[in-house]
């Protein structure tokens, strides 16, 4: 019976050790943040950024993303862990993505070249955005949120009884 348990929790272990993000997202990429990259001049770099979406602005042959960066995790997915970003980037893909889709503050995570800079204005101050030319764009499906109701009084004794 032990050593049944054993090998039970042996394989769920190692299941959960092989749990990776999406595969258009695994590989190595270049650690640079958009806030480092925007300081020094990292040109033909490959990177895997992510974050929450500012603007879409679709072009006549491209769509260009205006993205605040953020953390990704194991998966490549954006995730908030404070309020401090990597800063800014714009990432750009040939092609059509519809701005009601790819809407503002959605999750996305690219792949791809850093292929420049593009200084534009946030307000009144100016900012230089490192651009990414993008051979993947990962729309993360968005967290569903559900209301739990639980019947008063809680029917478990270590709960307890109000």
């Amino acid at each position: 019976m032990m050593f049944r348990f054993a090998v039970l929790a042996l394989s769920m272990t190692l299941l959960a050790a092989c749990a990776t993000g999406p595969e258009p997202l695994q590989g190595d990429f270049n650690p640079i943040t958009p806030r480092d990259a925007a300081a020094t001049d990292s040109t033909g770099a490959t990177v895997r950024w992510g974050g929450r979406i500012v603007s879409v602005e679709p072009m006549s042959n491209r769509t260009c993303f205006e993205m605040v960066s953020t953390h990704l995790g194991s998966s490549g997915r954006p995730y908030w862990g404070s309020d401090d970003t990597g800063g800014r980037f714009l990432a750009c893909r040939t092609g059509f993505y519809d701005p009601a889709v790819f809407e503002r503050n959605r999750e996305v995570t690219f792949i791809g070249r850093l292929d420049g800079y593009e200084n534009r204005r946030i307000g009144q101050y100016d900012y230089r955005f490192p651009r990414v030319e993008a051979d993947v764009v990962y729309l993360w499906p968005q967290y569903e949120t559900a209301n739990l109701i639980y019947p008063y009084p809680a029917p478990w004794p270590w709960w307890g009884w109000w």
